[in-house]
């Protein structure tokens, strides 16, 4: 029951969001933009990951810390790395 519920929450979820992406005619330029986000998101917490330049720390590539950075540009590395040092040690 619960999982219904939930496939369910999440697929008016996502008409929801066509429906507003059709009306708004939003257009290939919030794709491409998004597409270039992702990207110098990954480019991003790659170089911290292998540069060496702090050592110890590795921040794994997964959609949560993708979205992170992607929305908060280059400081959400910092704050990633940030949480990494003080909750992990």
């Amino acid at each position: 029951m619960k999982s219904l519920i939930l496939g369910s929450v999440l697929v008016v979820s996502l008409l929801g969001l066509i429906i507003i992406l059709f009306r708004k005619r939003i257009g290939l330029s919030f794709f491409t933009s998004f597409g270039i986000h992702l990207v110098l998101a990954a480019v991003g917490i790659y170089i911290v990951n292998y540069s060496g330049w702090i050592t110890g720390t590795y921040i794994p590539l997964n959609p949560a810390t993708i979205g992170t950075v992607s929305i908060l540009g280059l400081p959400g590395v910092g704050l990633l790395l940030g949480l990494k040092i003080s909750l992990f040690g």
